[in-house]
């Protein structure tokens, strides 16, 4: 889960600039976004290479209710024209549902319409040694389009002729470099494969992604953008850059350049994007144990800190559902009455000795994550715990036992570790288990933490991080304290881990079983530009890190051994939110507005949706906002009756609400 801003790399200024350099950090305001359909099918060198015409230059539904438009349809060149021209030159033409520069005298291509402040994204693909440009707010003053529009360079990288490498704003800005790197990072693929560019001019902040990673952010008018250009050849022609208005522009350089999926989203000031919703339920909060306190819990340290009570899972024993039971992110289980009315819970586990604490810098995303009842809790009295060691940058996971002599007390002698994982960052830890129907434990593990998978561990069968696993803790063998499922997918698969259910996935904040349909759900949180909701299926790869949702993520080439990634049954972009917290199929009949919806989170902005699913398209058909009020929710829980809570951090212990009709 992502809870705070991660740092983007510094941004160097060209060379011709002056010495200062500017270190931009993604800021809550900026919608990064980078838009792109992958088809669905078997897996072929390149997955965007290969899209169907009929599948570039839609708008996904997700798109459709946010306000995003397609500059492109596909078909033809309705809404462009030639720079100083009222119609289209010969030299370019529509062929496989893309905008192609394909003949001498092509001419640069703008919009009929002007805009001003907006995010754009298309997907490009260049000839070897091809040049190109995206300009934006061109007006049609004397000279050519790059006389007031600035250019952010479309070009092969590998065989191109100009230093200024695609993705960079021509003679501006230009990307950081990766850690242990001296060169800026190139997210680009080869020439001849498609490639995305997003763009964002906003009042308040711009950016640009190429192929999902972010490359730099700037703003428009400020000292070091007025020094950049005073410094730049642009500085020659009067009016460069401040229009604030224009065309948007793609450049005849000479050589073959295609352009798909060309969707614009228009930004309002001080108007916040709009929510990808069918619908109100206008549902109220209610704290569900008003009276409950939590045994030997308190709101000061022993510091005399003030430390929130941060709740971070909420279950049931299958065959006990009579209790609930409830963790704290600092180390701490408890249990109580599942009653409106109760006053008293018990501590059944203090871990805060053996756990990391979330406090401390960084570790925002490490604690005490999961927790799982085993399927015959009542006859054998085995839970178990997924937490971040406090003296080791490891992941345990491991058995407990209940007292013989407390019924509600757990033997802190009797832990059984069945996992150690080894963590090289502090985030993206994942941490949330569950038993399946099946009676099998289910982990899901993030990728590591940082930007970009630096491991690259999400497609890679053989790495135990950005996957779901599944195990049989029921058994042992292989010298390990359980067993593999015989019907996991990857057990004959060589350089395959067998514990892998799923993979391809980024952190997954949480995963969760539908108790009536028995699917998997897991949200998915992303990195610049989407938040993805899937439901998992065993052997499935859901694209990270050669995808971000449906669309594309970065240049690094996929193993050809693996399947072709599942998308996700539903989005959002990060004008919408920025992490989501997954959540569980609203089973009650107690609020029927609910009941059979998906009921999710994002802990930035707040917003709490219920999703609609298909099950036989495997598609969401419908998003309800189910709350009017901002609310940070870290996870939702669930009892035996299939209500849905959701879990959240208090000063006064009050951190679990139900959901009430408001009238």
């Amino acid at each position: 889960m992502l809870l705070a801003p991660e740092t983007l790399p510094e941004t160097q200024p060209f060379p011709l600039t002056q010495d200062s350099k500017m270190k931009m950090r993604l800021s809550l305001t900026i919608a990064g976004l980078c838009l792109a359909c992958l088809p669905f099918g078997s897996r072929p060198a390149d997955a965007a290479e290969s899209a169907p015409a009929d599948d570039a230059n839609q708008l996904t539904e997700s798109e459709k209710r946010s306000g995003w438009e397609l500059l492109f349809d596909g078909s033809s060149t309705e809404g462009w024209r030639n720079y100083k021209r009222d119609d289209v030159s010969d030299g370019w033409k529509v062929q496989d549902g893309a905008l192609v520069r394909h003949g001498k005298g092509a001419g640069d291509l703008i919009t009929e319409e002007k805009f001003d402040t907006f995010e754009l994204s298309l997907q490009y693909k260049i000839s070897k040694e091809g040049n190109s440009g995206l300009m934006f707010h061109v007006v049609e003053s004397e000279g050519r389009p790059y006389y007031s529009g600035p250019e952010i360079q479309i070009q092969d990288n590998k065989d191109g002729h100009d230093p200024q490498k695609a993705g960079w704003l021509y003679q501006l800005y230009k990307p950081g470099t990766a850690r242990g790197e001296e060169t800026p990072i190139d997210a680009t693929r080869p020439a001849g494969q498609w490639n995305e560019l997003y763009l964002r001019i906003g009042n308040d902040q711009c950016s640009v992604c190429m192929n999902g990673v972010r490359y730099y952010n700037f703003k428009i008018g400020d000292k070091t953008w007025k020094d950049r250009v005073a410094a730049s050849k642009f500085a020659q022609w009067e009016g460069f850059g401040e229009a604030g208005k224009g065309h948007i522009c793609l450049q005849d350089h000479g050589d073959l350049v295609s352009y798909r999926n060309i969707k614009i989203r228009r930004l309002e000031d001080d108007q916040p994007v709009k929510q990808p919703i069918d619908g109100k339920l206008g549902m109220k909060s209610v704290l569900a144990f008003p009276n409950l306190q939590w045994d030997q819990w308190q709101a000061v340290d022993d510091a005399g800190q003030v430390r929130p009570l941060r709740l971070i899972e909420l279950t049931y024993a299958k065959d006990a559902p009579e209790r609930l039971y409830a963790i704290s992110q600092r180390g701490m289980i408890w249990s109580f009455e599942n009653k409106p009315d109760v006053t008293e819970s018990q501590l059944v586990l203090d871990l805060r000795e053996k756990v990391y604490d979330w406090k401390k810098r960084g570790a925002n995303e490490q604690g005490l994550l999961g927790l799982a009842l085993h399927p015959d809790f009542k006859s054998n009295q085995k839970f178990y715990v997924y937490y971040s060691l406090a003296d080791a940058e490891k992941s345990i996971l491991s058995c407990f036992t209940m007292s013989k002599d407390n019924p509600h007390q757990a033997d802190p002698k009797s832990e059984v570790v069945l996992m150690e994982i080894d963590q090289p960052f502090q985030n993206h830890n994942g941490g949330s288990i569950e038993f399946g129907p099946d009676g099998y434990l289910y982990i899901g593990l993030g990728d590591g933490g940082l930007r970009n998978d630096p491991y690259e561990a999400g497609q890679d069968l053989g790495k135990i991080l950005g996957k779901i696993l599944r195990i049989d803790v029921d058994n042992a063998a292989n010298g390990k304290n359980y067993a593999i499922p015989a019907d996991n997918p990857f057990v004959n698969t060589s350089g395959a881990l067998p514990e892998i259910y799923a993979y391809g996935l980024r952190n997954p904040w949480r995963i969760a079983f539908d108790p009536a349909s028995g699917r998997l759900w897991a949200g998915d949180v992303g990195q610049e530009s989407w938040e993805e909701v899937d439901v998992i299926t065993k052997g499935g790869n859901y694209g990270w890190s050669s995808r971000e949702g449906t669309h594309p993520f970065g240049s690094q080439p996929v193993p050809e051994s693996v399947s072709e990634p599942i998308e996700p049954v539903w989005e959002y972009d990060h004008a919408i939110g920025k992490s989501i917290t997954g959540g569980r199929v609203y089973r009650s009949d107690r609020n029927a507005e609910l009941t059979g919806k998906y009921i999710y989170a994002d802990y930035v902005t707040g917003s709490v949706w219920a999703l609609s699913y298909d099950p036989e398209t495997g598609k969401a058909t419908r998003n309800d906002q189910v709350l009017p009020d901002s609310i940070p929710v870290l996870a939702f829980g669930q009892d035996a009756s299939g209500e849905v809570y959701y879990l959240t951090n208090s000063v006064r212990g009050e951190c679990i609400y139900r959901f009430d009709a408001a009238k």
